[in-house]
């Protein structure tokens, strides 16, 4: 799952989908393409012929790819050796002028990271991922898209929360398709466990929210088991409203080929202090749920596209 924060396990292959179902063409259909931002600003509508939108899989790529003079710098280089981040400093001025910072873990190739800065412009946004090559489509995306509310690095979305993101001071987390792993010896690298909301819960305001998605059923019983202890979960029916064509390239290849997808919306709960909630963590399970091996072949698939 390319788009997950945990998906190493199967890196991509040298014929990756990145570079046989992308093209760059004017924009014919505007129906499914929201205005391109700059800076998060609304840019005034162009012709058709001059617009240049990215396409996977037949589907826009959220925003559109502007002169190269209007192109700006997206990548965080390297991360602190010790201490958190201090955001003023990762997003500079622009942090003035936005309501708050959203999270997206395992960000994969960027979409769902640019759909949510295009859609809801009044945040800055950090993605991240473990993959240096799907950091590296996703940093050149959000350049070419002029988007300078976003960030990106390379770092794992635990480790992230664990070492770097103050408390109380992000708006948003969004996990989207995290890997489930399939192997006995490697369910202990799943992201979403009682520890990691427990630390998702002490990163957020109050209010802060948590996105989740998944294909897998497994893992979604498990998330709404545990979730819980922490968040208000509201499970979302079908496609998310602003995004009906999927907000993820995992959503959009599971439902080409039917497959449901789980959706929600987390909200954080209150009265719910630091050492309350790693000692509410402590005593719930962690994820030994058996990952279904049929969602395994369409990882592959996927990867060899």
């Amino acid at each position: 799952m390319t788009g997950s924060d945990e998906s190493a396990q199967n890196p991509p292959s040298p014929r990756s989908p990145e570079l046989s179902e992308n093209r760059v063409e004017p924009m014919k259909d505007l129906a499914h393409q929201p205005p391109a931002f700059t800076e998060g600003q609304p840019k005034r509508e162009k012709p058709e012929k001059s617009r240049r939108i990215e396409r996977e899989f037949g589907i826009p790529i959220p925003g559109e790819i502007l002169p190269p003079e209007q192109w700006v710098k997206t990548a965080i280089k390297s991360l602190p050796t010790a201490g958190l981040l201090n955001w003023p400093e990762v997003f500079g001025p622009t942090l003035e002028q936005k309501q708050g910072i959203v999270l997206d873990l395992g960000c994969g190739n960027g979409r769902s990271t640019l759909w949510h800065a295009i859609v809801e412009p009044q945040y800055c946004y950090l993605g991240v991922d473990i993959l240096p090559v799907v950091i590296r489509y996703a940093t050149r995306r959000a350049n070419q898209r002029g988007l300078g509310h976003l960030r990106f690095a390379v770092i794992g979305g635990k480790e992230l929360l664990a070492e770097f993101v103050p408390p109380g001071s992000v708006s948003k987390i969004c996990i989207y398709h995290p890997q489930p792993y399939y192997e006995e010896h490697l369910i202990g690298k799943r992201l979403v466990t009682p520890e990691f909301l427990a630390m998702a819960h002490q990163a957020l305001v109050p209010g802060g929210e948590l996105i989740l998605q998944t294909d897998h059923p497994a893992y979604w019983q498990y998330m709404e088991q545990v979730v819980p202890a922490f968040f208000e979960l509201k499970a979302i029916s079908g496609p998310w409203p602003d995004a009906p064509r999927g907000r993820t390239r995992r959503e959009i290849l599971a439902t080409k080929r039917g497959l449901p997808v789980f959706r929600g919306v987390a909200t954080r709960k209150e009265g719910l202090d630091r050492a309350s909630a790693f000692e509410k963590a402590s005593a719930l399970p962690v994820p030994t749920f058996n990952a279904d091996r049929r969602l395994l072949a369409l990882d592959r698939e996927e990867q060899s596209l």
